[in-house]
Parts: structure tokens; C-alpha cells; sequence
């Protein structure tokens, strides 16, 4: 498989590095009295990015569908086992290690993105904030070992899978990959939250 081939659209590679300097952002900005607003502003930008991905999880392209990486308890556990006997299958998009890394970075930017608003509206008192605190902290771990994952599958099968989340192509065969990129839809992304930064900060 030597071919390059599409496999991330435009709006889920702009939906990923969005979130990536979102999320970064709001745990930089997290304990500063100074940074609170932007620190609002990019939790309020983060559950933003989360429900358009939820949407695309469902009428996205090919890869982005959840409906592709899917997978039963029993093949996560038959991937890691192969892994650690460095024979892991190579998989276009997200394997089944990765896959739960994204079910639960979506499941605990909700979560914090919640409790970070009923924080702010001073709703659940100490408790919630207590929650919110904790919940980022865990997703903040969630990203390292994604992040570690990813520089060994790089490793193991050869291939730089951050290089391909930027340009969007991997190695596969030519009828395996995508054929729209939906680069409007990645620009539209991009532009809104620049235009709701923007009016956000012209706000404060």
C-alpha cells in the first residue's frame, strides 16, 4: 500500500488541531484570575467543536462516522495484546486503542465543558467546580496517553500520524480513500471561531 490517500477531511483535521489549542488554552488559563475570560471563552469554543463533531460523527465522511470505529470491548483488548507483541494491524482510520481515547476526550470535554458553565453561573457550588477541576485533569491525561499512542502506532507501522492529521493523507489503497475533502466546511469552522473570538474579546 503504497498509494496516498485521503482519509481526514478538511473539517475533521480543522475540528482536531481547534481542540488541541482550545483545550491547551483553557487548562493554561484554568487557576488565573487574569485569563478568565479567554479561559470562559475557549471552554464555551471547546463544546462548540464537540457538538459539530458529534453531528459529523454521524453525517461526515467515511472515517469521521462513528460507525467506523465502532469496536467490541474484546477487539480493544486483541489490539493492545497484539500491540505489546509488536504485531497490531495497520488501520486507515482511528484503531481500536484510538478509539477509545476519542470516545472519552468527547465524553470528558462535555462533561467539562458542563460543569465549567454551571461553575460560572455559580450553579452546585464548590462540588461542581470540584468536579470540573477534576474532569480536565482527566482529560488532560486522556490527551498524553493519546498523544504516547500515537508516536508508537508512528513507530510500529512506519508512518507519521500526525503528519497525516495535518495533510489529511495516509498510505492505503486507492478505492479506501475518501473523495470530498469538504474544505468549505473546514474554512467555515475555522472562520467562526475566529469571528466569535473576536467578538467575544471586543465584549470583554
Amino acid at each position: 500500500m503504497n498509494n496516498k490517500i485521503l482519509i481526514w477531511d478538511v473539517p475533521t483535521r480543522v475540528f482536531h488541531w481547534l481542540l488541541v489549542g482550545s483545550f491547551a488554552g483553557a487548562y493554561y488559563t484554568a487557576d488565573s484570575e487574569r485569563y478568565r475570560d479567554i479561559h470562559v471563552m475557549l471552554g464555551y469554543i471547546l463544546l462548540g467543536l464537540i457538538a459539530f463533531r458529534i453531528l459529523w460523527g454521524f453525517f461526515g465522511t467515511r472515517y469521521a462516522r462513528f460507525s467506523s470505529f465502532m469496536f467490541k470491548p474484546s477487539e480493544v483488548v486483541a489490539y493492545l495484546t497484539a500491540l505489546i507483541k509488536h504485531k497490531s494491524a495497520d488501520y486507515l482510520g482511528h484503531n481500536p486503542a484510538g478509539s477509545v481515547a476519542i470516545w472519552l476526550l468527547l465524553l470528558l470535554g462535555i462533561t467539562s465543558g458542563v460543569t465549567g458553565v454551571m461553575a460560572l453561573k455559580d450553579i452546585g457550588g464548590d462540588l461542581v467546580v470540584e468536579w470540573h477541576d477534576l474532569v480536565s485533569e482527566g482529560m488532560l491525561v486522556i490527551v498524553a496517553v493519546h498523544v504516547l499512542g500515537v508516536l508508537v502506532s508512528s513507530v510500529m507501522h512506519r508512518e507519521n500520524l500526525v503528519r497525516s492529521m495535518i495533510t489529511g493523507f495516509k498510505k492505503g489503497e486507492q478505492d479506501q480513500g475518501i473523495h470530498y475533502a469538504y474544505a468549505w466546511l473546514g474554512v467555515a469552522m475555522l472562520a467562526s471561531t475566529v469571528i466569535y473570538w473576536l467578538v467575544y474579546s471586543a465584549k470583554g
